[in-house]
């Protein structure tokens, strides 16, 4: 298992991005396992570009929000911040209104960086973005604010 303290608390990742941009779009983690979590997003007004399909923004706000949890997930809090240092997108079809679903994955994880693979895919179960996510582990007596 990858988590600094057993499995993540999904109630605790819901609460700590309620006020923030993940909040406003909807974000939701739905599920954990030993080296994964996802989350879900809905494809609706706020999320939409004018053509009526997803943004291409909101995918990368989603892929971002699950790595940054993920990767904060995997260190100590009391000592370490997880921030995005770099962040890249394939968007690879459009996604209409419903759900969209977003599943983190680490393909490495040292004491400096993590990278973290993030498919998006519809309901229907269609690859619609894949990114790539690059966190920095920062001590917390660099400014990073407590959790």
């Amino acid at each position: 298992m990858i988590w600094h303290d057993g499995l993540p608390d999904l109630a605790r990742a819901n609460a700590f991005g309620a006020d923030s941009m993940a909040g406003h779009l909807g974000i939701e983690f739905t599920a954990v396992g030993d080296d994964w979590i996802a989350a879900r997003m809905p494809v609706n007004a706020g999320t939409m570009q004018p053509y009526g399909r997803l943004h291409g923004g909101a995918s990368v706000a989603l892929a971002e929000t699950l790595g940054s949890v993920a990767g904060a997930m995997t260190v100590d809090p009391a000592h370490f911040a997880a921030v995005g240092l770099e962040i890249n997108a394939n968007h690879v079809r459009p996604a209409g209104a419903g759900w969209v679903t977003a599943t983190a994955r680490p393909e490495a994880r040292g004491r400096s960086t993590q990278v973290w693979s993030i498919r998006i895919e519809d309901e229907a179960g269609k690859l619609v973005c894949i990114s790539r996510f690059t966190v920095a582990i920062i001590p917390r007596d660099r400014g990073a604010p407590a959790t």
